[in-house]
Formats: C-alpha cells, sequence, structure tokens
C-alpha cells in the first residue's frame, strides 16, 4: 500500500487521521480530473465522443461533490467557513474574511 499520501508515518496516526488523508487525496484526485475532461471536451470535435465526456465529467462533479461532504461533515470549522463562502452572492473574498472570523468560533 502507498504512503505517499502521508505526512507523517502511517502507523502514528490514527484510523480517523487516514480515513481523512484518503478523502482529501480523493477529492484532489477528482479536481484533477474534472480539470482533465474539461479540457478534453473543449477540444474534441466527434459529438459521441463528446457526449461521453461530458457525462464522465457529470460523475466526477457527483464523486468531488460527496468526498467535499464527507470532508466537511467531519471537521466543523472546515464545514462552518464553507457555509459561509458556497452558494453565495457577491463578493467572494469578503465572504471568505467573514466566514473565516466566523468559523475560529466553531472551533475554539
Amino acid at each position: 500500500m502507498s504512503t505517499d499520501q502521508y505526512h507523517e508515518p502511517p502507523s502514528e496516526l490514527s484510523q480517523e487521521t487516514r480515513t481523512f488523508a484518503r478523502m482529501c487525496a480523493s477529492l484532489a484526485e477528482e479536481a484533477e480530473a474534472i480539470g482533465w475532461y474539461e479540457q478534453r471536451i473543449a477540444v474534441e470535435h466527434d459529438p459521441v465522443a463528446k457526449a461521453i465526456m461530458l457525462d464522465s465529467l457529470a460523475e466526477e462533479y457527483k464523486h468531488f461533490s460527496m468526498e467535499l461532504e464527507f470532508l466537511l461533515r467531519a471537521k466543523p470549522q472546515w464545514r462552518a467557513t464553507a457555509q459561509g463562502i458556497l452558494f453565495t452572492d457577491g463578493d467572494i473574498v469578503e465572504h471568505g474574511e467573514e466566514a473565516e472570523e466566523e468559523a475560529e468560533d466553531v472551533e475554539g
């Protein structure tokens, strides 16, 4: 089993921390796959191939979203920060600053 995703000895990490690390790695892989599909779709001329890639892209969106939700449920401060930013109108950076300040109260 590869341990490249760990920055500390896996044997010293709890099962919860190892699961969290695996989900972070999966989230990053899904984000990378979304980027690849976006590029492939942008240059594909065959309509059937493009339709298949679009279907695959939708799957990647689903996987990314499920993994993100898992991670947000595991970390209340992260969830509180995300709730102040995601699905809002207006200035993203401004919302981020406000959400970060409010989320600090969740952790501590």
